[in-house]
């Protein structure tokens, strides 16, 4: 450990495992430790279910009727992937649904490939790096079944082409008209061509004039920006419209591609994804450490040297860790409460769907912020046969925050067992360029990867100086394919 890093990489979680892959892929010298004996820290995933019981402090174990303990694989934090677009998670989930499709391409050599379709799937770096570390040998996707919203104590479809908007019975007939030519303009909005913008300025007009434009009631301006646009509170309004109709496309983009939903979800949970970005890493020269306390963040003149373990110290030029390694550079911005809930039904009005996001928009329960629930199974191969694990989630607002969360477990009732769990949420207090020390965020209420993907981004902006772009990492030469890059 007495040796000199570019990196020191403090914690497991996805966030920090895609950090050191990407960084040592880069080029880098990273030293990835944590003081847990397991991978995913906050985000871990639990099994078996007897283990969860003891997480929670129940000391009963799990009755009979849950089936086999060793079935269960309970993700603490579980989040949706989109199925669509140019971030971080649509990337890895592409290529990986790519690759399961094509399973049999790791068998041909790169210099034999002579097709141009696959010349060009194994030229992508990102697939490069997937295949050599296998991580499409443990995660497998399947879509969610649905994609739901909450409007007056009962739950809805999201409708987010023309033919569902005329078809819900979340608006009147006059409101469905409206919103129909309100998707048509989304559809149709193309930055590049003013003719497309129908007299709507992208950087100018705030969304919420949009929304008058097409003279769109609360209940679907609701439903728009918190289940399509997939914003958390309602600050867009007042902001530029061009990032919302993104947004929104890009959610009906990632519906077509699969139809039910637009999100994804692997088998067997999300455990195995830190672990391989972790696995990457360590092929491309990162070194891991499981288990190895952090006794003190070494500064000299306000910039960061090293971290010292057991005596030991380890030097580097930069820190990338979690906030639980450096409290005083951190402060509490929130807390979120979660309720993991074991069911053995599926939800009521999501036509048994064996997995489904639900949205509760924060105007229709008087808050200022959404509540989440989302719901996989025993198709997933995270629960016993006919078993379903639903997990409600929101940000504390009061005093009283079992309270708060309840118009979620009412939709899920009758439920067999749950675990509630309470998590500060924490931000760095700067920047980190000053003292090279950069603190990912605690993992917010939502349910999908979208915050957590800009996160990564704006850390690696942060470190390297330059945005996030997979086509420009460099890689080993003579890599596994068998390429020379000069």
């Amino acid at each position: 450990m007495d040796e000199e890093y570019d990196v020191i990489v403090l914690g497991t979680g996805l966030t920090e495992c895609i950090l050191s892959g990407i960084m040592s892929v880069n080029g880098k010298k990273v030293l990835h430790m944590d003081r847990n004996p397991y991978y995913g820290g906050e985000s871990s995933s639990i099994t078996p279910l007897e283990e969860l019981y003891k997480r929670f402090g129940i000391s009963d174990s799990p009755p009979e009727s849950m089936g086999r303990g060793r079935d269960w694989n309970v993700d603490l934090i579980p989040k949706f992937l989109m199925a669509n677009g140019k971030n971080l998670s649509n990337m890895i989930v592409g290529v990986i649904i790519l690759l399961k499709t094509c399973f049999w391409i790791r068998l041909l050599s790169f210099n034999s490939c002579k097709s141009v379709i696959f010349y060009n799937i194994l030229n992508n770096n990102l697939v490069k790096m997937l295949l050599y570390t296998e991580v499409t040998r443990y995660l497998d996707f399947k879509v969610v079944e649905g994609s739901f919203v909450y409007k007056g104590g009962k739950i809805y479809k999201v409708p987010s082409t023309e033919t569902e908007a005329l078809a819900s019975n979340l608006m009147g007939m006059f409101e469905k008209r409206r919103f129909r030519k309100f998707l048509v303009f989304v559809a149709n909005f193309d930055e590049s061509d003013p003719k497309t913008f129908e007299g709507v300025d992208p950087k100018l007009t705030t969304m919420g004039d949009v929304y008058k434009k097409f003279d769109l009631g609360q209940d679907v301006i609701d439903f728009t920006g918190h289940a399509l646009a997939l914003y958390r509170t309602d600050d867009y309004l007042e902001q530029p419209c061009l990032e919302t109709i993104s947004r929104i496309k890009l959610y009906s983009e990632s519906l077509a591609r699969y139809g039910k939903s637009p999100y994804l979800y692997p088998l067997y949970g999300l455990g195995e994804l830190p672990q391989g970005f972790a696995r990457l890493s360590a092929i491309y020269g990162g070194t891991y450490m499981l288990n190895k306390p952090v006794d003190e963040i070494v500064m000299e003149g306000g910039h960061v040297v090293g971290v010292k373990s057991e005596g030991e110290v380890a030097r580097c030029k930069q820190l990338i860790c979690d906030p639980s390694y450096i409290p005083d550079r951190v402060h509490k911005v929130g807390q979120v409460i979660r309720v993991i809930c074991v069911l053995s039904h599926p939800i009521k009005n999501t036509n048994d769907a064996n997995s489904c996001q639900i949205i509760i928009p924060q105007n229709q329960v008087n808050r200022k912020s959404d509540i989440y629930v989302c719901m996989i199974s025993y198709a997933h191969n995270v629960a016993a046969q006919g078993k379903y694990i639903a997990i409600a989630s929101t940000t504390v607002e009061t005093s009283d925050p079992e309270a708060e969360i309840e118009p979620a477990l009412e939709l899920l009732e009758p439920i067999d067992q749950k675990f509630v769990a309470f998590s500060d949420m924490y931000e760095p207090i700067d920047d980190g360029t000053e003292s090279q020390i950069f603190a990912s965020r605690s993992y917010d209420a939502t349910t999908h990867f979208e915050t957590t993907c800009n996160d990564i981004k704006d850390i690696y902006k942060r470190t390297t100086g330059s945005d996030f772009d997979f086509e420009n990492m460099k890689r080993k030469q003579n890599d596994v394919f068998g390429e020379d890059e000069q």
